[in-house]
């Protein structure tokens, strides 16, 4: 399978940036290990709002793109985030996760940074 670090946009759509471009995640924090894909992210600074958020747009779109075949862990890189357990624990947990994607207005925010940005 092959993991792409292009999992989603990030900021209005006139100004549309990748994860890449902003800095979040990078080709070398991805690792691919039989079925099991781990993932670490850095978020812009130690006390980003939205790492919860971003890990669960990088979740969903590998989930979405590969299957449930995959085990998918999406980390916050150490050191990256005051609260990285809090963060980690919310986005690896299926039941949470579940939970949030139920969630109409968390669903149309998912939706909103994995669509493909119009030029």
């Amino acid at each position: 399978a092959v993991v792409s670090t292009q999992s989603g946009h990030y900021g209005r759509a006139e100004f549309p940036n990748t994860l890449e471009d902003l800095g979040i995640i990078s080709e070398e924090k991805i690792t691919v290990s039989n079925d099991i894909i781990t993932i670490y992210f850095k978020p812009t600074i130690t006390h980003c709002s939205l790492a919860t958020m971003i890990g669960l747009c990088i979740q969903t779109k590998l989930q979405r793109e590969l299957g449930q075949e995959n085990k998918i862990d999406v980390f916050v890189e150490p050191g990256f985030h005051e609260k990285e357990e809090s963060v980690n624990k919310q986005i690896n947990d299926k039941e949470r996760r579940a939970a949030a994607l139920e969630d109409p207005s968390l669903l149309a925010m998912v939706e909103e940074c994995l669509a493909e940005p119009e030029y």
